[in-house]
Order: structure tokens, then C-alpha cells, then sequence
């Protein structure tokens, strides 16, 4: 096996030379799409060894700019395009200042930190200033066990929903 010469292909240029050379070569006003660029590539330079490396190359320029991508197209920007502005609302503008002013630095965000140099303060007694009773929900009373709780004999009346009444049947005979 090492006698065996192994068959190389021809050095390929770069990617990003043969895809710009490709969509000049196909110059299509609305862009070349992705298999367009392939089969120019194929044709002219021969069997490429990976395809998934032509996809990675073409995001790489379409991400840096070297490419646009429109509608499924790849094509050369525009130089006398303007800018492609992010997604979102754009930046208010700045106003400039007249010359002179000096900026103060901002305000920190967030709690300003404890002065140590400042005597501690007071404990003060909770509950709330305007009525005399705590907060929230007032604690159960312990009942001793002398008092019992009123009962259900003491009323006449049994616990919970009195059954339903119904009504007796009386016997009708029916003569011809």
C-alpha cells in the first residue's frame, strides 16, 4: 500500500475566491442561490471534497458582510448601499452639549452602601404607629379544658345539612 500513489486532487483556491468568482460569473441581477454557486463551482474547478464546507463558507461571508443574503440569494453588496441597521428601535440621538460644560459622573445604580461613621440607631418597637394592634393575623386563644365548646344538644338542633322530607303517598283507586 505505501508503493501506491494516492490521488490528490488539484489545489482548489480558497472558498470565499471561487464563490466570488462564481456569482461574477453567473451575474444575476437578484443573486445566485446556493446551488447555482455549487454547480458553477463544480463545473469549472471539478469535484469539491466536502459540500458542507461551502455552506459554512458562504454563512462565514454572508455574517461578515463579504455577502448579502436576499430572498434564498446570495449576492455581492452594494457599495453605495447604506449601512444594515440592527434589529430594534433605534438609539434616541445624542444632543450635543455647547462646549465648556462639564460632565458630572453618573449617579451609581442601586442601594447606597451604610455609612460606617454614622451612629447606630435606635431599636424601635414593632407594630404599626397608627393603631395599637400587631400586624397580620391575631393568635388563637388557648381555651382551658373546664369550658367546653357548646354542643349540638344544647341547641335542639343535630350538626350539618337536615335531610330531606319527602312526601308520603296516599293510595288513589280509580272506579270505572
Amino acid at each position: 500500500m505505501a508503493t501506491e500513489e494516492v490521488n490528490k486532487p488539484q489545489s482548489l483556491p480558497p472558498y470565499p475566491e471561487m464563490i466570488m468568482k462564481a456569482l461574477e460569473a453567473l451575474n444575476e441581477p437578484s443573486g445566485s442561490s446556493k446551488s447555482a454557486i455549487s454547480k458553477h463551482i463544480e463545473s469549472t474547478y471539478g469535484e469539491l471534497p466536502d459540500s458542507n464546507l461551502l455552506v459554512q463558507h458562504l454563512n462565514k461571508m454572508k455574517e461578515s458582510g463579504e455577502l448579502v443574503f436576499l430572498k434564498n440569494n446570495y449576492m455581492k453588496p452594494d457599495p453605495n448601499a447604506p449601512p444594515k441597521r440592527g434589529r430594534g428601535r433605534p438609539p434616541k440621538p445624542k444632543v450635543p452639549l455647547p462646549p465648556g460644560t462639564v460632565l458630572s459622573p453618573p449617579r451609581p445604580r442601586g442601594r447606597p452602601p451604610k455609612d460606617p461613621n454614622a451612629p447606630p440607631k435606635s431599636p424601635k418597637a414593632k407594630g404599626t404607629p397608627g393603631s395599637g394592634r400587631p400586624r397580620g393575623r391575631p393568635k388563637k386563644i388557648a381555651r382551658s379544658p373546664a369550658v367546653a365548646a357548646p354542643t349540638a344538644v344544647s341547641t335542639g338542633r343535630p350538626r350539618g345539612r337536615p335531610p330531606k322530607v319527602k312526601p308520603q303517598l296516599t293510595e288513589v283507586s280509580v272506579e270505572s
